[in-house]
């Protein structure tokens, strides 16, 4: 008895211990050792055309998935096979998802509706065309109200005949809301997918080419000396010699209805309206004086035809690229310059100008015209990481070895006193986020440039966030400033978290510094960095 006992212990404890060592070697696979030099998580998804494109967006406004598509289907509640008219999304990080108006339209239902839609929200974009957002947990929009791409209508959720949170989103052609006709929906991922959207599980958002905020045409501004510690971007450079144009034209004031598409192209670019204005006063005196060219160039901006078929956009989403259309004309010339360079450094302006006139005046003028209408910053940095907010990194990746953190510090002390410069990347001046970039350069780690993209890059999953009381040395601090209480503005290196001692660019220069003096600011993050490999940041 005392033996069969003892070998069915055996057993037991072989059977127990079978799962134990299972686990452990997943462990031992799923968890990387503490020195191991992980593979930084690229940022190239989302922005630049996917989430936003022609002046249509997703419906979500954070990380999503597609769920039952449009089509034939075994409803899930009713057991029979029903026709699904519209597509399910599902946010992937929360279940409160914003809802989003995928275009500019009127709102013409916005209730609870029938047990199948619950609170609904229906949508006239003109043209027969109507979209319905069902399920919502809550509404935020009313009936009669306009809304623009991207707004917040709703808040994802599971009312009317629904088994969870999600979005039941219809694309519908050949209505007419005034003779209460909703028309045949479509499948709305090939609709969209026929806008430029591209439905690869990046949220939505606002269409850049129509925000006019405060917040977001202040971007576009010079920051007053002290207050720009984001690190956003760069000033204009000067206007040099040989001048032509300007040395007869005085510089003329756009009309009120070009100065908004400056505005909007300038939003949308991050380059400053001046910029733009420059252009256009040099080209065409602000459209007052648009003459036949005899190379055929056309419109404010003046565009030859065959550049403007590789480069014309819509710059007022009426779905048509005219060279003769300011708006269009603008918004073109605008994002032809930044692809030619013209975000990256004083050099890349004036590179891009040369591809749009080659003429060696020609840059000249068109920098005397933008300082006299009051120069600005070209916004910097475009890692385009946009991970929905609530977003913590990935804490399973291991901190930086010690010695990578001396290492980067002893770089970083090395700099202590050299000079702030909103816009600079060193040597002998930096400002908060190209100071922060360039020590954790020193140690083959690769960020992006300006403070929020940072942020957002480590919450992509290059490293995680940690809470107040928590933090190490090596750990970025975040916090907002003069980009309003939304935005990033500022980053900080923890250098000795018993004082509260941070290393970093100020307006007074670089220096030791206390970090939680920003501790009642709206944002106050702490984020700590993954132990990650030399791979540029993108």
């Amino acid at each position: 008895m005392g033996a069969a006992l003892k070998w069915l212990g055996g057993v037991l404890l072989a059977v127990i211990a079978l799962p134990l060592a299972i686990a452990m070697v997943l462990l031992a696979v799923l968890v990387p050792p503490i020195n191991q030099e992980l593979e930084p998580k690229p940022c190239n998804y989302g922005a630049g055309g996917t989430m936003v494109a022609g002046g249509w967006t997703v419906p979500m406004g954070e990380p999503y998935q597609l769920r039952s598509p449009f089509g034939m289907r075994m409803h899930p509640i009713y057991h029979e096979w029903r026709m699904h008219q519209g597509q399910d999304i599902i946010s992937t990080v929360s279940t409160s998802s914003p809802i989003l108006a995928v275009h500019a339209g009127v709102v013409t239902w916005a209730s609870y509706g029938t047990s199948d839609a619950g609170n609904n929200v229906n949508i006239d974009h003109g043209g027969g065309v109507v979209t319905r957002y069902m399920h919502l947990k809550t509404i935020t929009v009313t009936v009669g109200q306009q809304v623009t791409t991207g707004q917040q209508i709703g808040i994802e959720g599971t009312t009317g005949a629904s088994t969870g949170e999600h979005l039941h989103f219809e694309y519908r052609e050949g209505a007419d809301p005034a003779q209460h006709t909703s028309g045949t929906p479509v499948d709305p991922v090939a609709a969209l997918a026929s806008k430029g959207i591209v439905w690869d599980g990046s949220p939505g958002g606002p269409d850049p080419t129509t925000a006019t905020s405060p917040q977001l045409l202040a971007l576009t501004q010079t920051a007053a000396p002290g207050t720009g510690e984001g690190g956003i971007g760069f000033a204009l450079p000067e206007p040099g010699e040989p001048r032509y144009v300007s040395l007869h034209n005085v510089p003329i004031q756009p009309s009120a209805e070009i100065r908004g598409y400056y505005d909007q192209a300038a939003a949308a670019s991050g380059l400053p309206w001046t910029l733009l204005a420059g252009i256009g006063m040099e080209e065409t005196e602000q459209g007052t004086n648009i003459i036949p060219h005899p190379a055929g160039a056309r419109g404010i901006m003046q565009f030859l035809p065959s550049t403007w078929a590789e480069e014309g956009r819509d710059g007022n989403g009426d779905g048509v690229a005219d060279i003769d259309n300011p708006a269009d004309s603008i918004m073109s010339a605008a994002f032809y310059l930044v692809k030619n360079g013209a975000k990256n450094g004083p050099a890349g302006v004036k590179a891009a100008l040369r591809v749009y006139n080659p003429r060696d005046f020609y840059l000249n003028d068109v920098l005397y015209y933008a300082k006299a209408y009051g120069s600005g910053l070209v916004l910097g940095g475009q890692a385009n990481c946009q991970p929905a907010s609530g977003v913590i990194g990935d804490p399973s990746l291991p901190p930086l070895t010690p010695e990578r953190v001396q290492q980067m510090f002893a770089w970083a002390r090395a700099r202590v006193g050299l000079p702030y410069q909103l816009g600079a990347n060193g040597p002998d001046a930096y400002d908060c986020s190209s100071y922060t970039q360039a020590t954790f350069a020193s140690i083959g780690i690769s960020v992006p440039r300006t403070a929020r993209e940072q942020r957002d890059w480590l919450a992509r999953g290059n490293g995680y966030r940690v809470q107040p009381g928590q933090e190490q040395p090596g750990d970025l601090v975040f916090t907002n400033t003069w980009l309003g209480p939304d935005t990033v503005g500022h980053v900080m290196m923890v250098y000795d978290p018993a004082t509260h001692t941070s290393l970093e660019e100020a307006s007074k220069g670089a220096g030791f510094y206390h970090y939680d003096v920003y501790a009642n600011h709206h944002i106050y993050e702490i984020w700590r960095v993954g132990n990650l490999a030399d791979h540029p940041a993108n």
